[in-house]
């Protein structure tokens, strides 16, 4: 296996680090994913090529189950219910497990929760129809096995979604407003795709936009922001004064799916 590819997916990956003199003077720990920001909500039947491309592999399926890896509250998989009636989510989060759990019972649906990270946790994890994965990929240095193990956990087909950059480029002009600090530019959803395609799938990527509708900014905006950036309260004012006035621009985005084998 050429591993060149994995390597550089996982050297770029690495130089999204903070640096230490800002790491160590933050007020708290700026890796933050709050539950409450993670609850299924708005149209979650939108058809973007993800949401597609799994429910084509779900049709002429009776009682199809669907695993989500990463599944956060669940909002990729409920995407997909119905036609989906049994869903099992792998979060590292168990309130994120028990959001899914509760969206699940409200409806009708068999659910199955598996906690801990992937694929460390894959021996645990039953195989199901098909498997998805969004906006997870990017927090995974040692890509090659996770994909091996999504793949391995699909009867039908995989897909995932990513940001087409890293999903932290949206922040690259507030640490360099705030910090002078430039941002790296890579890795990207086709070096994403490259190390799909290192275990021997053959993986197709297909691109999309979405749009967030404008919205006032939220003290919890301002507030995420400055934990984002290592900021203290004081900063505070700054922080909304910037976001007030950026542009908001649409959301780019990657479908990555393969077929496994069993899939004719």
């Amino acid at each position: 296996m050429n591993s060149s590819a994995a390597k550089k997916w996982a050297d770029d990956l690495a130089s999204w680090g903070i640096p230490d003199h800002i790491l160590s003077a933050a007020p708290q720990s700026p890796w933050i994913h709050p539950v409450s920001s993670f609850t299924p909500e708005g149209n979650l039947f939108v058809e973007t090529p993800s949401r597609l491309r799994a429910l084509e592999a779900l049709e002429g399926l009776d009682l199809p189950s669907v695993l989500d890896v990463g599944c956060g509250g669940g909002r990729g998989v409920f995407g997909l219910t119905p036609p989906a009636t049994m869903v099992v989510g792998v979060d590292h989060q168990q309130g994120m497990l028990d959001v899914v759990t509760d969206q699940a019972r409200e409806r009708n649906l068999e659910v199955q929760t598996v906690l801990g990270n992937w694929p460390a946790v894959a021996d645990n994890t039953p195989v199901c129809d098909i498997a998805i994965c969004h906006h997870v990929v990017y927090n995974v240095a040692d890509l090659v096995p996770f994909i091996e193990a999504l793949t391995s956990h699909a009867r039908r087909r995989v897909v995932l979604e990513l940001p087409t950059r890293h999903p932290l480029s949206h922040l690259s002009d507030a640490w360099k407003q705030f910090w002078d600090l430039d941002r790296p530019t890579a890795p990207t959803s086709d070096d994403a795709l490259a190390v799909v395609r290192l275990t021997g799938v053959e993986a197709n990527l297909e691109e999309f936009e979405t749009v967030e509708p404008a919205r006032d900014v939220t003290d919890l905006d301002v507030e995420h922001m400055r934990i984002r950036l290592c900021l203290t309260e004081d900063r505070d004012a700054e922080i909304r004064e910037f976001l007030e006035h950026r542009q908001p621009k649409p959301r780019a985005l990657a479908a990555i799916w393969w077929d496994v084998n069993s899939y004719f």
